[in-house]
């Protein structure tokens, strides 16, 4: 899984942590040779996201445990549906079972938020994307989610773009001399990185367009109002991306002021995992 190149390292120290010495539970209350099936059931309507991940879990406990996948990540699910099938050792399958749905219902909840929000701006042109407002050690699993939910990936992490914000600002002695020292540390490291700066007013985004030097202006918590006249300052020259306490209630008003992106920290950091089961099938 290209996504998460370390997956299976991840998936040794999840294993670790919740199996610990063993599965006793299931040590003691089933034969080692045992074999069976189960079914993931969808318990209320969303998107399915971790699919491939689910995957990956289960051989990496058995590598011969058979999978009957019947819905796709990204894929839309109602209560019901049979997402996918595992059958082979009872004691394989019964160890990975918790893993396995913490992992989905996370990613399909992740989908299912983003892809609420992307629908409330369809039309528009504008681009809903996620924050670096993610859970340690999943970033990749939960950025993946919100692709697979239809929305678009900001950075990564703070080595893949400059992303010059309020408090780099103000350490820096203002918006101007913030850009000159990042273009003259690019410059010195040779390195090609998109440049992102925040603005906080008006006045703000005139600095920026006086200085030049950006790729993207960050509209931070700016109104409906103050968005539209933003974005007729910048008139094209500069992607533009709205951000800052971005609700389901106002997003579309950004979205029509003609931003090219609309960043939602809640698309990771507020959701609700989706209700998924896993249940033993005779």
């Amino acid at each position: 899984m290209n996504v998460f190149p370390d997956l299976d390292s991840a998936i040794d120290r999840w294993f670790a942590e919740d199996i610990g010495t063993g599965d006793h539970t299931t040590l003691g209350t089933i034969p080692g040779d045992a074999t069976g099936s189960v079914a993931m059931l969808a318990k209320e309507e969303g998107f399915v996201a971790g699919i491939r991940v689910a995957e990956r879990i289960f051989h990496r406990m058995d590598r011969d445990l058979k999978l009957e996948i019947s819905i796709q990540d990204g894929q839309a699910i109602v209560p019901g549906d049979t997402i996918l099938c595992v059958t082979g050792k009872v004691h394989s399958i019964l160890q990975c079972e918790r893993l396995v749905l913490n992992v989905m219902q996370r990613m399909s909840g992740i989908a299912t938020t983003t892809r609420e929000y992307v629908k409330l701006v369809e039309g528009t042109g504008a681009r809903v994307i996620d924050t670096r407002k993610t859970s340690p050690g999943l970033r990749l699993l939960e950025k993946e989610a919100v692709r697979l939910g239809g929305g678009t990936n900001h950075r990564f992490g703070l080595h893949d773009m400059i992303l010059i914000k309020d408090n780099h600002i103000d350490f820096a002695g203002g918006i101007r001399q913030a850009i000159r020292a990042v273009t003259g540390y690019l410059d010195t490291h040779h390195l090609h990185l998109p440049v992102e700066v925040e603005t906080r007013s008006l006045r703000d985004v005139e600095e920026v367009l006086s200085v030049g030097g950006v790729d993207r202006i960050m509209l931070d918590n700016f109104t409906v109002e103050q968005t539209r006249e933003a974005v007729k300052l910048v008139a094209g020259r500069y992607e533009t991306e709205s951000s800052g306490g971005i609700t389901r209630e106002t997003i579309r008003g950004y979205a029509e002021c003609g931003v090219d992106y609309i960043s939602v920290g809640a698309l990771t950091h507020h959701i609700k995992s989706l209700d998924l089961s896993l249940k033993a099938e005779f």
